[in-house]
């Protein structure tokens, strides 16, 4: 584990206990933060105030005990007063391919009553772009007491909340180890939450934290597994025509790779897990006029 930091840390609350909420908690709290994890799961709450963990994930329990031990991590149905919030929820597709974003509307119902003025309010769901923007005005209606832009008589008056998109990108597995070494993309709806979400994640993150806007940040996870969704049924289509050639394709992709520009990956049994077979979508539903 990583060693603790001293001084005093933001208090952060993790809504979504799954394969990303709770290990991006429990990493938090191994740095010295005071973190609540919120989950609608009353089960996956009481394991986590065990020191459980609901599912496998390699290295992940210690951490979560070892955090629940020293009073650093804790679970609850209810979002608590916070200086940060991060929201690590579920962002399926529907039957009709596009992208269902009520758990995001529902992490954000539980999160208004308690903003207060200076507040951090991160999105990590994978997201189309526009839904951080989306959110800020989602949470604008329920509190227009408050307001997400520098508008210096909003800060004056203690009414100012910022908004990012900080998207995931490790590898069910690796989680623990990808979330400390991976690059990290932070884009904030101003250039004061990028740089407050960058001092979040570099508690914990080795890697360069890059920032940018949350509609680039959005697009960036979508392009990553678009990228790789392409390459992947760029070898599996490969291989059908090659056989149809009386052609050997892992010959063939050999020898191509053999080119210095070229790397062709191996065929396989399609794309599968979380990501990839879901992220290209959710780049279609944010321009479909650009995919008829």
């Amino acid at each position: 584990m990583k060693r603790e930091t001293t001084g005093e840390l933001p208090k952060v609350a993790v809504i979504g206990l799954g394969y990303i909420g709770l290990p991006t908690a429990a990493i938090l709290a191994s740095t010295g933060h005071d973190v609540v994890g919120v989950d609608v799961n009353s089960r996956t709450v009481d394991a986590v105030n065990r020191g459980e963990v609901p599912f496998v994930e390699p290295d992940l329990a210690s951490y979560v005990a070892g955090a629940v031990s020293r009073g650093k991590l804790s679970a609850t149905t209810e979002t608590p007063r916070a200086d940060i919030y991060i929201i690590a929820v579920p962002t399926p597709l529907t039957d009709r391919k596009s992208p269902d974003i009520s758990y995001i509307e529902a992490a954000a119902r539980g999160i208004a009553p308690q903003l207060k003025s200076g507040n951090l309010v991160i999105l990590e769901s994978t997201s189309p772009p526009g839904t951080t923007e989306y959110l800020g005005q989602y949470l604008d209606q329920l509190r227009p007491d408050l307001a997400l832009n520098p508008d210096p008589a909003a800060e004056a008056h203690g009414r100012l909340i910022h908004l990012a998109h900080c998207p995931e990108r490790v590898l069910p597995g690796r989680v623990m180890i990808e979330l400390v070494t991976n690059d990290r993309i932070v884009g904030g709806l101003t250039p004061e939450a990028s740089r407050l979400s960058k001092a979040l994640y570099s508690t914990f993150c080795q890697g360069e934290i890059l920032t940018t806007n949350a509609r680039t940040a959005e697009a960036a996870k979508l392009v990553e597994n678009a990228y790789r969704d392409v390459n992947i049924a760029f070898a599996n289509e490969l291989s059908l025509v090659s056989a149809r050639l009386d052609v050997d394709v892992w010959e063939l992709i050999g020898l191509a790779n053999h080119h210095p520009r070229v790397n062709i990956l191996q065929p396989g049994p399609g794309v599968g897990g979380h990501c990839i077979a879901v992220d290209p979508w959710f780049m279609i539903a944010a321009a479909p006029e650009e995919n008829q």
